[in-house]
């Protein structure tokens, strides 16, 4: 087990997946977040079955800037609740995961 993370969120814009993905790599939150284009999203909300089209973000990074995250991407995020779960990491190439921690506070 390592105390890295992947966090995913979705974003209906391709402006607001932008201003999310640079603004954590930018304030070494996040080492990477890879963008999935063109996701079809379909959810109940409000007591209604919606569908829509999104952006999936991949954010690497560790357990210890997860609060963080959680909190820039609910002041970012345009969404009533925005989607913001992380996965654990359990292993993976220690060089990559080294990088990942190198490129976060």
């Amino acid at each position: 087990m390592t105390n890295k993370r992947i966090v995913l969120t979705t974003c209906g814009s391709e402006e607001e997946t932008d201003r999310i993905a640079h603004y954590l790599v930018e304030n070494r939150l996040a080492a990477c977040v890879n963008v999935i284009p063109r996701i079809k999203s379909i959810y109940r909300w409000q007591g209604k079955v919606e569908s829509s089209e999104e952006r999936l973000l991949v954010v690497k990074t560790t357990a210890e800037q997860f609060t963080q995250i959680q909190d820039a991407i609910k002041e970012l995020h345009s969404y009533e609740l925005s989607e913001c779960i992380a996965i654990a990491i359990d292993d993976g190439s220690a060089a990559y995961l080294e990088w990942v921690e190198e490129n976060v506070r």
